[in-house]
């Protein structure tokens, strides 16, 4: 794949604590020059990042992160909020406490109430693979279709690893095509990038893409 095809299906990415708005102007003006297909950002700095890349790349953002231990409805109130601020791609934690109690109807329901507090706009749903089973990996893959979200999303980035190949294939299995696929963390070469979009991911989360495709040692991905 060229650098460009990769970089079409990047959502450039920093949601580190201490970023501040330098820290936001650099990475939009790198979305800019290479035409990421987002810059994903905390919430607190969406207005900013809009005013830099207006309608040219889409802002996204995050919500019930990194943990998604929140209630419903401050997922709701954020995400109404998020979108209200100019985002138009919202990335949702779940709560992983009730995938771990197999209580996926409640899963599915925010997930459904989320999806319709950001209307046409993009959900990419989080599930954090790294803790859960594959059984319930499964489980997710179809709350996440039957709720309607956009995206079934690997990790936060904030666990304890990120997305492997094999998640990768069990969701494109298991979602057969219902939903897109994007994989998140722990991408640190081209030959990665390739392999997860040749197995289904139609995004990547990471903040070191530009880096990678232009031959820059890096440690961290997300």
């Amino acid at each position: 794949m060229t650098k460009q095809e990769i970089l079409s299906k990047v959502d450039h990415t920093l949601l580190k604590a201490d970023a501040r708005k330098e820290d936001i102007l650099k990475i939009c003006n790198e979305a800019l020059e290479n035409n990421t297909a987002s810059v994903c950002i905390n919430p607190c700095f969406i207005e900013y990042a809009v005013s830099i890349l207006g309608d040219k790349i889409p802002v996204c953002t995050v919500i019930g992160f990194p943990l998604g231990a929140m209630t419903t409805a401050s997922k709701i109130f954020e995400a109404k909020d998020a979108i209200e601020k100019g985002a138009k791609e919202v990335d949702m934690v779940i709560n992983i406490g009730k995938a771990k109690e197999g209580d996926f109807t409640y899963i599915e329901d925010e997930i459904r109430q989320i999806k319709q507090a950001v209307g046409d706009n993009i959900l990419k749903v989080i599930i954090e693979t790294c803790l859960l089973t594959d059984e319930e990996k499964i489980a997710l893959c179809h709350a996440v279709v039957n709720a309607g979200a956009d995206y079934i999303k690997t990790s936060t980035g904030f666990s304890n690893s990120g997305a492997t190949f094999s998640d990768i294939e069990l969701f494109a299995k298991h979602t057969n095509g219902s939903c897109k696929i994007k994989a998140a963390g722990g991408i640190r070469t081209k030959a990665d990038m390739e392999k997860f979009i040749e197995l289904g991911a139609d995004r990547l989360g990471t903040s070191s893409a530009i880096k990678i495709l232009n031959s820059e040692k890096v440690n961290r991905s997300y």
